[in-house]
């Protein structure tokens, strides 16, 4: 059993334990705690300690050691990959790639000594200046999801340790042991004890972290109903948050769109990640004279994807995380045909392997306002619409309750500037099938895709795990 992180030492709560699946075989390769508020408060209590030191800690010292732990992670790229598609079941390429965006966001952080900059103005009035600083918020925690169990904690923890926090991950049950062999190259590289603590658990866990009132801030990125539930609940608790939370994402093809890249940008934006993402594109979108040839060329070239475990060459979609998801996806596809929809291509044959492999899926002529054109799906399932007008497929979009990502295909510059400007989406893209921003902009969802103010990584991350203070001064 894998055990809590608390003031740097590994300790093994005698608690409930769920299983940790390897996806692509259905085998239990560990077994996580179901940590208590009890072991909570531990790990909130180690990190209220270190806190006291770390806070007052030189900026330049924190970024240096920022420094080492992003020299670590690039040393151990492929260990990371391993352990992600082992207890995920992703493809080591998009593996890889999950690495690369969380190193990113590190390499960000390490700007810190800029970052963290106040301002200055003299002579505010006659003889007095005026200058405000940036303040750690205190003891800061981060509840990431399964999907990306090493790039979203490095989302988190290190913007907020490097800006003086200290923090609390309670990591996926699902997939926890990335962010325990993140931790273990987090003190490799020399952080003091109780910077960065880990609490293992599910819901019990996530609530006493949520009322802690040790806690000053909480960063969540989950489904929809849990992350109006953490904003809820902590906000309630008088503490900032940041949660980001479901999506369905609509890519429009127009009849200009060059369709030998549309057509792979769209695959992989449908099925990458077995479509278990918030930037999954879930619903294409043909407008007028492009329905025939993309419909057509999507159904060929999803035929074609191979499927398998992820740490196989060739493979392109893996497996999803557990059997009851796949069962929930089996039975969006079930509503879909009940809602008139029709398939296009079948992946239900997958499911007689071993493990929890569920094949690419489309559903063609989805109508307006049916369950598989406006709910999550959360898997590699991708709903297809036709449609008369660039202005009907944004009526299309806005239609939905999330707001995360749109995506347009198109080679007008005029048609491209309309989406933009009237899409209801925090990330949008023009010839490309996963808007998602490099780690120095904020990942900026809309809607029902986000609940607080400050939003994940970039400027939004320093905004959000830092406090002003304004100082005017008279001589």
């Amino acid at each position: 059993m894998i055990g809590n992180l608390i003031a740097g030492a590994w300790v093994q709560p005698e608690r409930d334990t769920l299983p940790i699946y390897n996806p692509a075989t259905g085998e239990i390769i560990e077994q996580v705690p179901l940590s208590t508020a009890d072991d909570v408060d531990r790990a909130v209590q180690a990190a209220s300690h270190a806190y006291a030191q770390w806070s007052r800690t030189p900026v330049m010292e924190r970024a240096q050691l920022l420094f080492r732990f992003k020299a670590l992670l690039e040393e151990h790229l492929e260990e990371l990959s391993a352990i992600i598609t082992r207890h995920h079941g992703k493809t080591l390429e998009e593996a890889r790639g999950e690495v690369r965006r969380g190193i990113e966001v590190v390499d960000f952080a390490c700007g810190a000594p800029t970052l963290l900059q106040g301002r200055t103005l003299r002579l505010v009035t006659s003889e007095a200046d005026q200058d405000y600083y940036r303040y750690p918020v205190g003891v800061v925690a981060g509840i990431p999801p399964f999907n990306f169990p090493v790039m979203i904690p490095l989302w988190m923890f290190p913007l907020a340790v490097v800006a003086g926090n200290t923090f609390v991950l309670k990591p996926s049950e699902r997939t926890p042991l990335g962010a325990v062999r993140l931790a273990e190259l987090f003190h490799e590289a020399g952080f003091p004890d109780g910077v960065l603590n880990i609490v293992h658990g599910a819901k019990e866990a996530v609530d006493a972290l949520l009322t802690h009132p040790q806690v000053q801030a909480v960063s969540f990125v989950g489904s929809a109903p849990v992350a109006q539930h953490v904003y809820r609940e902590a906000a309630r608790h008088g503490k900032r948050v940041q949660a980001a939370g479901g999506a369905k994402n609509y890519l429009v093809i127009l009849p200009d769109a060059d369709i030998e890249r549309a057509i792979p940008a769209i695959l992989n934006s449908a099925f990458g990640n077995a479509g278990e993402r918030c930037l999954a594109g879930s619903v294409a979108v043909t407008v007028g004279a492009a329905s025939h040839s993309v419909t057509e060329a999507l159904k060929v070239a999803t035929e074609r994807l191979t499927v398998g475990p992820g740490d196989r060459p060739g493979v392109q979609v893996g497996p999803l995380i557990r059997d009851e998801h796949r069962q929930k996806v089996l039975g969006y596809i079930q509503q879909g045909l009940r809602e008139r929809a029709t398939l296009l291509v079948d992946g239900r044959g997958y499911t007689h392997r071993s493990g929890f492999f569920l094949g690419p899926t489309i559903l063609d002529e989805v109508a307006p306002g049916t369950t598989v054109g406006l709910e999550e799906i959360f898997g590699p399932v991708l709903s297809l619409a036709h449609v008369d007008s660039l202005d009907e497929a944004i009526e299309r979009a806005n239609q939905a309750t999330f707001g995360n990502m749109a995506t347009i295909f198109t080679e007008s510059g005029r048609a491209a500037r309309a989406f933009r400007e009237w899409v209801e989406a925090g990330m949008v893209g023009v010839n490309v099938g996963v808007a998602q921003p490099f780690g120095f902009y904020p990942f900026s969802g809309w809607k029902g895709s986000f609940y607080g103010d400050l939003h994940l990584h970039g400027t939004d991350g320093i905004e959000f795990y830092t406090r002003k203070k304004v100082v005017i001064t008279r001589w």
